[in-house]
């Protein structure tokens, strides 16, 4: 099964003030879809636990024409287009009830060992050279993103909500927090068209985190979240005007 797909339905209680799906739940839905695709290919959670590993996301890049709508229908569809002996590159498709591609995903993933958290060599899963995907994907690669300097910071403490199953900060929260950092009225105007991630080290509760942001060109921000005084998300987010 190179390519796997899933439709979902966006309800009322899952959108945001714009009646669309906010780029959070997007990213709940890719973690789904993917965590799916490599269940059905006996590599998921339940199969590398028992030799104490697990994939971790590593980068994630998505650009869209727009969102999903309250009360629509849309489709999920993921495929791997490259992988080394490192990481492996999925990507994914994001469809409107017509069957419209209304948004495009690349994500990077890695398998780690759970106890020393130090990266699996995966080049020897056959599943995976099996099932490399000719399909492309017509978004852009994620950029380098570096070190900048602040226009303004902002404080947070990880509480208990913030911390997933394996003891760290979860992705979704990670977005929540950086996406809190613009007001209504800038989402009100602008939509998020290209969200770039990248995960440098994992945080954990009771951290003392730092959200520098430099908003000089507000339809091109720069966002990191540091912890303890170490980098742990380093993120880009292109806005485009809303209609």
């Amino acid at each position: 099964m190179k390519e796997y797909k899933q439709q979902f339905y966006l309800s009322a209680g899952e959108c945001n003030p714009q009646a669309e799906m906010p780029v959070t739940l997007l990213m709940s839905r890719i973690i789904e879809v993917a965590t799916n695709h490599a269940n059905n290919w006996g590599v998921g959670y339940s199969r590398l636990i028992e030799d104490n590993q697990g994939w971790v996301l590593s980068r994630v890049t998505i650009e869209m024409k727009r969102y999903p709508r309250v009360d629509e229908f849309y489709t999920l569809t993921t495929w791997v287009e490259d992988y080394n002996r490192h990481f492996s590159q999925r990507n994914m498709q994001i469809d409107d009830q017509q069957g419209n591609p209304i948004g495009y995903v690349r994500t990077i993933w890695v398998v780690i060992n759970l106890s020393t958290r130090e990266s699996v060599d995966i080049s020897k899963l056959s599943y995976i050279s099996e099932n490399v995907s000719q399909r492309p994907c017509p978004i852009e690669p994620q950029s380098r993103l570096r070190p900048f300097e602040p226009t303004r910071t902002e404080s947070h403490r990880f509480r208990y909500s913030d911390i997933d199953f394996n003891g760290h900060v979860n992705t979704v929260r990670y977005i929540e927090h950086l996406v809190n950092q613009f007001p209504m009225q800038h989402h009100a105007s602008n939509m998020v068209k290209r969200m770039e991630l990248a995960f440098v080290k994992e945080a954990y509760y009771d951290s003392n985190a730092e959200i520098a942001i430099n908003d000089s060109d507000p339809c091109d921000v720069r966002l990191d979240i540091n912890a303890d005084g170490i980098t742990r998300v380093r993120s880009r987010f292109i806005f485009s005007p809303r209609n």
